[in-house]
């Protein structure tokens, strides 16, 4: 019998757990509203307690900024996030010690790249990018199998792109750098935007082609300077029909032939596109992480 790992996908909306060890053995799932660090947490410790058996392991997928460096005094804690009573919080610690087993930390988008990398998209591939486009926007850049790391972690979600202030007055919501990337478009600025829920928006809406603008600008960046052999982008926001073939349109005017390759001219469509994980990517990127704890 192999052992059994958990995962928790920490999300700014949810916290996903699973036990198992990959995508077609789960024995357990389940879903927690992300509300305060105690409540969440506990919720989420329990699901493992009252699992029939133990696990070997846990991994975290977590949103941030978060600290991954396992020689550094932060590692597991999430750090400078606005979200409102999880800045400076050991996630890592706290469920290590309640659980008493070995725990891998990372942030959600590099855990969803390694699940991406196991068992989807990445498949096969020496280097790749994983985005997501939700409550936030983030990034995951994998090279060999491994999520690239440095000082932290990359935000590609705090990147800047260019912003016309007369075909779009607004502001932007990131809490630290106004109109980044992530505060121009992620889910909550497409919300506080339109004033209305990015999924209750019509396909027609004015805000899918400036939405589609702003995604191809970051990802365009992203091609121009990390190479990325193919890139990968999920989350809610690109769950609206015809976004990701927007996106597609307007990465490729955006290279303007300066990429000339298959992969951004004739194939983009196999070059840009959903993760094959779905939804799921995180959570089983998550119990790499725990796999990998284990060593």
């Amino acid at each position: 019998m192999g052992k059994t790992y958990g995962g928790i996908e920490a999300g700014g909306t949810k916290f996903v757990c699973a036990a198992g060890d990959g995508p077609d053995n789960l024995s357990a799932e389940a879903r927690i509203d992300t509300t305060t660090p105690e409540e969440t947490v506990g919720r989420a410790i329990t699901f493992f307690q009252e699992l029939p058996e133990p696990v070997a392991a846990i991994g975290i997928g977590s949103f941030g900024p978060l600290g991954p460096d396992p020689a550094s005094a932060r590692y597991g804690f999430i750090t400078t996030t606005p979200k409102p009573g999880w800045r400076n919080f050991d996630l890592a610690g706290t469920v290590k010690t309640a659980l008493g087993v070995p725990v891998g930390f990372d942030t959600d988008v590099n855990a969803a790249a390694l699940g991406e990398y196991r068992w989807g998209a990445g498949r096969g591939l020496d280097s790749f990018i994983y985005l997501t486009v939700g409550t936030g926007i983030g990034g995951g850049n994998v090279i060999g199998g491994r999520p690239m790391h440095g000082l932290l972690h990359p935000e590609m979600g705090h990147i800047r792109i260019p912003h016309n202030l007369v075909d779009d007055p607004f502001l932007g919501i990131c809490a630290y750098h106004g109109d980044c990337f992530e505060g121009l478009a992620a889910g909550p600025a497409l919300e506080k935007r339109w004033g209305q829920p990015a999924g209750t928006l019509p396909a027609d809406h004015p805000a899918w082609p400036l939405e589609a603008g702003y995604l191809a600008s970051g990802i365009a960046n992203f091609i121009f300077t990390l190479s990325p052999q193919r890139v990968i982008v999920g989350g809610g926001v690109m769950e609206q029909a015809g976004l990701l073939a927007m996106v597609r349109r307007e990465v490729r005017q955006l290279l303007a032939g300066f990429i000339d390759t298959p992969e951004t001219t004739r194939e983009i469509d196999v070059y840009i596109v959903p993760p094959a994980l779905g939804n799921r990517s995180g959570v089983l990127g998550a119990i790499i992480l725990a796999e990998q704890a284990v060593g």
